[in-house]
């Protein structure tokens, strides 16, 4: 006997009407278990809704351009073999993040802004002939491929159209292509043809990149940045780290890393408590402050497809050792592609962390709506003056990143040197 299951979104964490981008099957089809059904774009994330189980299409409920949430039914499934509907296991969702916004050219930056609620559904390009690739370009940048003239085989819109369209080409894409390549009253770079200068090679942007660059060009354009450098003498702390970090290797039930990163997170959150302005978003009209009364902590994780943001909640209510073992956890889940919408939502503040890489110093793009972001790059050992003589201290340079519109230099001088002194002495943190 075949046994229908109706297949339903997912927990997709807060994100709802999101449009349908990609639909994969058709009624008599047969899939596996996980295969992809239908593909969601919101403006953080894209995300796969797999088959839950081996089977046959027996009726799709969606199309391109449709707008869903959690629960919404989208096909049905038959199987012979398939448990009965209450004994379903619920679809898990695959994503691939666009960072929120994804931190700068270095672990941490840039936020995306949600859409205007009154944003027009994405289109799904009726009449325009383009492959599903191209379309799924052109959503992703924004363009109306209804708008385009194609140069293919039979007036196919080619990607060449599409990218003609963003430099400005006869094409043309209207103001979403000015917006994504120039922005509004800012002068296009003019295109080189650089293959009169020797061989050249092109290769396409991985999709992250792709989808974060606009948003963190809005970003840079709407936020008056202003980077605040300083350092911490972290001689003592690192000691302590070590200590912990030898514990964890050994854990007998389950190995983890215990890195400076958490003690910053810890000092971070003290610090924010110390600076509320710090911990909060301009309002929409721009005249007031929200402040958050939570510490949630944005961190940068480096992945084989670009930099994504994660979100370690609550962390002033955790210790050292649970924030270790939670970042270990959602950093694996970052770099194999599976983290969750939820995971990536909700920062009240972000570090961007270099401090496996090197550097001196570099200004992260500030994670909005949030006003601030912190980043640091790899601690070196320098003679610091103690009085008496000069002794070899492990010194960690800070570089604070804030909105000028809510943070004045002041302030950022006294958060970086609060933070640094918090840093320089473990005990200040169980204050």
């Amino acid at each position: 006997m075949f046994d229908t299951i109706d297949v339903k979104v997912p927990d997709i964490g807060d994100f709802k009407d999101v449009p349908i981008i990609e639909v994969n099957v058709s009624p008599g089809g047969e899939v596996k278990a996980d295969d992809p059904l239908i593909v969601l774009e919101s403006d953080k994330a894209t995300m796969e809704v797999p088959a839950p189980m081996a089977g046959k299409v027996r009726e799709v409920l969606v199309k391109i351009g449709d707008r869903v949430g959690q629960g919404s039914l989208i096909l049905r499934l038959e199987n012979s073999d398939a448990p009965s509907l209450a004994q379903a296991a619920p679809a898990v969702m695959h994503q691939q993040e666009t960072p929120e916004p994804a931190p700068s050219a270095a672990p941490g930056a840039g936020a995306p802004s949600p859409k205007p609620a009154g944003s027009p559904a994405i289109a799904d390009f009726a009449g325009a002939h383009a492959s599903p690739a191209v379309r799924r370009l052109a959503r992703e940048l924004d363009l109306d491929l209804t708008k385009l003239k194609g140069s293919g085989e039979g007036g196919r819109i080619t990607k060449e159209d599409v990218k003609a369209a963003l430099s400005g080409g006869s094409t043309g894409a209207g103001s979403a292509a000015a917006a994504v390549s120039g922005g509004a009253g800012i002068p296009e770079i003019p295109a080189v043809d650089f293959s009169k200068f020797g061989p050249i090679e092109e290769k396409p942007l991985v999709r992250i990149k792709r989808i974060s660059g606009p948003f963190l060009h809005r970003s840079w354009l709407n936020i008056p940045h202003v980077t605040h450098q300083d350092e911490s003498d972290v001689t003592e702390i690192e000691k302590y780290r070590k200590e912990l970090d030898d514990a964890a290797k050994g854990d007998k039930k389950k190995p983890y890393r215990v890195s400076l990163l958490p003690f910053l997170m810890k000092a971070s959150v003290a610090t924010l408590k110390a600076f509320p302005d710090f911990n909060a978003s301009l309002s929409p009209t721009k005249d007031s402050l929200i402040y958050k009364k939570y510490y949630n902590i944005g961190i940068a994780v480096d992945t084989p497809e670009g930099l994504v943001v994660p979100v370690i909640k609550d962390v002033d209510r955790k210790g050292v050792v649970e924030i270790s073992r939670e970042l270990g956890d959602i950093s694996a889940k970052a770099r194999d592609g599976k983290l969750s919408p939820a995971e990536m939502q909700g920062a009240s503040f972000t570090i961007s962390s270099l401090g496996g890489i090197g550097g001196t110093a570099f200004t992260p793009i500030v994670n909005a709506p949030e006003v601030a972001i912190l980043g640091v790059v790899r601690a070196r050992t320098a003679p610091v003056w103690n009085g008496t003589e000069f002794a070899p201290r492990l010194m960690l340079p800070l570089s604070l990143s804030y909105d000028h519109r809510v943070i004045d230099g002041a302030a950022a001088a006294r958060f970086s040197r609060h933070l640094a002194t918090l840093l320089e002495d473990v005990r200040r943190l169980v204050l």
